[in-house]
């Protein structure tokens, strides 16, 4: 096979094999403007799917292959129905066909050739075996997907609260926020404030350090979740440690690393808090289980099965070998290997151990998002879905048949990024997913939707198309390979309602025409930010509330975007300009970012949610006031639009102007390790947010919004 630095010309042959496989030949950073992907870019995606491209004679074979399989072929290997309907798929069988559907509830349907296709649709929803059979004898068979129609629409409208879990540091935090400090704040939020959730960053189990990756969004496993969230006073177990001295000692060094935190103004230290509560645990998991414990450990392993030891045997590996399970031992770099069930058995505490950490973080996740329907809220937790994981990682070495091999997931060249982006993520292969029935897709979900009252999924794009990047080669040299959208939606609409789950789509940026439509059909909330929210297709000004989309997630910013103090003052201008990241005159970029401010600050103003006195206020003693108001007044202005889901953004309850992560930075900027704090810069805790002032405040002024708008008075 021809790798893709000896790339054949992108000729008539290579693109139609490539049209077949799902590799695009070209894209379109805007409507006026198609570019055509390098020869090499769809020689490499093509490699990438087990398909030889790398001359013209290699090219013409693989494409009479295809074409000549395509040809034979009965059924993909997927076929997808909504309840109610026939498979498109089925209608190239020939008449007379037979069809047998292995349930995946364990029962039997034959349908004749004399019965209607629909037949199929009326299956109860599930992933099932359908053996087809036509009047010469061929048979075929394919996984069958029969998923409702779509989600439900969320009753009513819900307002909730956005946070970065590890920022919210309480009293009793180890030096980063943990799922105590989450269930806390749902309670609190739920009962106090009348919020029907919090949203919080992707809790994926991380590669370990030290140095750990501080992004939540390059995950070693995007299945289990991360012990480093465990609030260890309350596992059970801990209580009954018999080296109370210890734990003193424990304790005291929490203590410690939490001071360090909140009152010498040090950074979140993730690698320190991992390796006190290492430690921590270690002691705990040398406490026996009670009977009814183990059982429950017992369902668990059962549970959860082969994914779960295979996490837990990369990790206890990690440990001995590194966390690169590419520079493992040959034997040790297949999971399935007689060298892999060997250093397993030896290994059997770590393995057992780490089982143990992620049996323990479910039910801490488990048991917050019970605490927050408690407090009342519709919705609850609702966790966050990256949209891809770590090369070295876990989830990597245990499904890399899944995995694109050479390959990392990114952007292509646009407006914002000429050079495009590289996210270091290898993507999954959309032949290999359709092949084994979408199971890891399916599994991933459903692990995920076992803690979540909503899931928000991000580059939900990625459900149609990523943007493939050769390793080594910059990420213009790159070209976008095509997923069935209709399966991947499917199996999340599958999966979601028997969980009783809302999704959420991050669907901001360049977006492929027909995708929103697409999710919005199966009733997957998108999402939209205020300073986005403008007539793109008309003048350009700001969009009134009544001409947004209902069904999305409104917002006012993001984890990735400035709070709104900071963006309001003009302060992240400043600090990109103080970072070099500012591609124009510091003068230029401050009277563009005024500009845009005052428009939207204008709208506020005709609309009556901001006074003309709080729009034009100086910097002076009453410009904190003024802040306030303008903050309020954005998020009253959030309640005016139809959103069935509106968040606030925790920080901007304190004023807080940092924003948690600084896109284009690296060491430059402390990513994700920022604790919530005042507009000085003060870190904020848990209880002194209860006792906000200014957050209680920000969320009256949302309360009395809501409450007009269920009066029935817009204003």
């Amino acid at each position: 096979m021809t790798g893709p630095g000896t790339a054949a010309p992108l000729t008539e042959d290579l693109s139609r094999l490539a049209e077949l496989h799902g590799v695009a030949t070209s894209y379109s950073p805007s409507p006026d403007r198609t570019v055509e992907a390098s020869a090499t870019a769809v020689v490499g995606a093509l490699a990438a799917l087990g398909v030889d491209a790398g001359t013209p004679q290699a090219a013409r074979a693989a494409l009479a292959d295809r074409e000549r399989a395509l040809r034979a072929r009965l059924l993909p290997p997927t076929v997808v129905c909504r309840t109610g309907t026939a498979p498109r798929a089925l209608d190239a069988l020939p008449e007379g066909t037979r069809l047998r559907v292995d349930t995946e509830q364990g029962g039997t349907r034959t349908i004749g050739p004399d019965e209607p296709r629909t037949a199929v649709g009326d299956l109860p929803p599930g992933v099932h075996r359908l053996t087809a059979t036509t009047p010469d004898g061929r048979t075929a068979q394919a996984h069958l997907v029969v998923a409702p129609p779509r989600l439900p629409t969320p009753e009513g409208r819900s307002y909730g609260l956005l946070v970065q879990l590890y920022s919210l540091l309480s009293r009793r935090s180890w030096g980063m926020g943990d799922l105590g400090d989450l269930g806390e704040l749902a309670a609190w939020a739920g009962r106090a404030l009348g919020a029907g959730f919090v949203q919080v960053n992707p809790l994926h189990a991380a590669v370990p350090g030290p140095p750990t990756d501080p992004s939540p969004y390059r995950p070693s496993s995007r299945r289990f979740p991360d012990p480093v969230h465990l609030r260890v006073e309350d596992v059970p177990e801990f209580a009954h440690v018999e080296d109370r001295e210890r734990v003193r000692a424990l304790l005291d060094r929490a203590a410690r690393l939490r001071e360090t935190v909140l009152e010498k103004g040090a950074w979140i230290d993730r690698d320190a808090v991992w390796e006190l509560k290492r430690e921590a645990l270690e002691l705990v998991l040398d406490v026996p289980l009670g009977p009814g414990r183990q059982a429950a450990y017992r369902d668990f392993l059962a549970e959860q099965g082969e994914a779960l030891q295979d996490h837990a045997t990369w990790y206890a590996l990690a440990e001995v070998h590194g966390p690169d399970w590419s520079r493992w031992p040959g034997g040790l770099r297949d999971p399935r290997s007689a060298d892999t069930a060997r250093a397993r058995l030896e290994l059997m505490d770590r393995v057992d151990f780490h089982s143990r950490l992620a049996w323990l973080t479910d039910t801490q996740l488990t048991d917050a998002q019970r605490t927050a329907r408690e407090a009342g809220m519709p919705v609850g937790l609702v966790h966050d879905l990256a949209v891809g994981v770590h090369p070295d990682g876990a989830d990597a070495w245990a499904q890399q048949e899944y995995f694109a091999a050479g390959m990392s997931v990114g952007a292509p060249p646009d407006a914002f990024n000429a050079r495009g982006q590289d996210w270091g993520l290898p993507p999954w292969r959309p032949d290999r997913l359709a092949e084994s029935g979408y199971t890891p897709y399916r599994h991933l979900l459903r692990a995920l939707f076992r803690y979540a009252g909503a899931l928000r999924i991000d580059h939900v794009m990625g459900l149609f198309r990523l943007w493939w990047v050769p390793q080594g080669l910059p990420p213009t040299e790159g070209t976008y390979v095509r997923y069935d959208a209709e399966a991947m939606l499917a199996v999340l609409v599958l999966e979601a309602s028997r969980a009783g789950a809302v999704v959420i789509g991050e669907d901001l940026g360049t977006v492929e025409p027909g995708v929103r439509e697409a999710l919005r059909e199966r009733g997957v909330l998108g999402t939209s930010v205020l300073w986005f929210e403008r007539d793109w297709d008309g003048d350009g000004r700001p969009l009134s509330p009544e001409r947004w989309r209902p069904d999305c997630l409104a917002t006012a910013t993001t984890h990735d975007l400035p709070p709104t103090a900071s963006r309001l003052s003009g302060d992240h201008v400043e600090l990109r300009d103080r970072l070099g990241l500012s591609t124009r005159p510091l003068a230029q970029e401050r009277a563009e970012a005024a500009a845009d401010t005052g428009e939207w600050l204008a709208l506020l103003t005709r609309l009556g949610l901001l006074s003309d006195a709080d729009a034009h206020a100086d910097a002076d003693a009453d410009a904190g006031t003024a802040e306030e108001a303008e903050v309020q007044a954005v998020h009253r202005f959030l309640l005016r639009t139809p959103a069935r889901l509106i968040g606030v953004w925790l920080p901007d309850g304190v004023g807080d102007r940092r924003p948690q992560n600084l896109p284009g930075t690296w060491d430059q900027y402390p990513n994700w390790r920022l604790p919530i704090a005042d507009p000085e810069g003060r870190p904020v805790t848990l209880e002194e947010l209860a006792a906000s002032p200014r957050l209680r405040a920000l969320m009256d002024a949302v309360r009395e919004s809501r409450a007009e708008e269920a009066e029935g008075d817009p204003a």
